[in-house]
């Protein structure tokens, strides 16, 4: 670790690459950014490397981390692939889709990255700069989102630094996130059918239309993936939903036409929402008000997963 209260802050440049990728084979932790929220990359075959990231996060020890691979093939020497998964893997790869599957006996996996559970959560992201570390590092990386744990997620470089510190040995900066929300995480059951577990950018409906059928809705039997705790995202203040106006100690984030002093999207775009919403969280945490209140967000598209954000940061 750094021996300042700062990590170093480098640009996602070729350079920086390899020298996060060295960083990562020998134990250390390097925050990168995705297209969805930045995360905080370890190698996810040690032991000692994967406890470094609950370290950091201060995360509960039951809470799987998601497994970042560079590509499909990456992807089955951990996990079995069904057809099913096959056709997301075709469908939504490299992108924001994180999919829970039957983690194979021999995957060169530490155990603490399924939480003692027999399943893997994968993902091959689109974001150049994670790409290319994927690459450099020749190895799968555990990367959960790079703040500690329950706390709002970082779209930024500055983010990071400022919920981490020294924790982290390196930041590489590739600017802000394009998503702005975390992937969508879907589990394949054996029963030939799938739950949603996380919403996301990419929708409920664009996954039942590459699987058929509707997502089963039972509740999932304790924690199998990043982001089901019930209180999570908090931004350190009481949050208060659908507030159409504020009260004098609020923070108020607006959405359309309720302006509020840090609007989502003026113009109504979920999609722009949904990239400002941690960014708003994080201002209405530095705030000198005593609580946040939010605007109506509508439940459809990538609004139910905004919804679903706020409801755990209010929780």
């Amino acid at each position: 670790m750094t021996g300042n209260n700062e990590p170093p802050i480098r640009p996602a440049d070729a350079s920086a690459v390899a020298a996060a990728a060295a960083l990562l084979r020998s134990g250390g932790l390097v925050a990168v950014p995705t297209e969805t929220v930045y995360g905080l990359a370890a190698r996810a075959d040690s032991d000692a490397a994967v406890a470094a990231i609950y370290r950091a996060k201060g995360r509960p020890d039951f809470n799987p981390l998601i497994v970042h691979v560079a590509d499909l093939a990456a992807a089955e020497r951990l996990a079995w692939f069904d057809d099913r998964a096959l056709r997301l893997a075709a469908a939504f790869w490299p992108g924001a889709l994180t999919m829970v599957l039957p983690r194979r006996d021999d995957a060169p996996l530490a155990a603490a990255v399924s939480a003692g559970l027999p399943t893997v959560a994968l993902r091959c992201p689109a974001h150049p700069a994670m790409r290319a570390l994927l690459v450099a590092a020749e190895l799968p990386l555990a990367a959960p989102s790079a703040n500690r744990s329950g706390a709002v997620s970082p779209t930024s470089a500055a983010h990071v630094a400022a919920s981490l510190g020294n924790r982290v040995d390196l930041i590489l900066d590739g600017g802000k996130c394009d998503s702005g929300i975390e992937s969508t995480i879907v589990a394949l059951r054996e029963s030939g059918g799938w739950q949603l577990l996380r919403p996301g950018p990419i929708t409920e409906r664009e996954i039942s239309a590459v699987l058929g059928g509707a997502a089963e809705t039972t509740v999932p039997l304790g924690i199998e993936a990043p982001g089901q705790l019930a209180s999570h995202y908090a931004p350190g203040k009481p949050v208060r939903l659908d507030a159409l106006t504020p009260a004098s100690d609020e923070f108020h984030i607006g959405f359309g036409e309720i302006g509020g002093d840090f609007n989502l999207s003026p113009s109504g775009d979920l999609a722009q929402a949904a990239a400002q919403l941690y960014a708003a969280l994080h201002r209405g945490a530095a705030s000198s008000l005593a609580r946040i209140a939010v605007a109506p967000i509508p439940e459809e598209g990538i609004g139910t997963a905004i919804n679903d954000r706020l409801r755990r940061a209010a929780a």
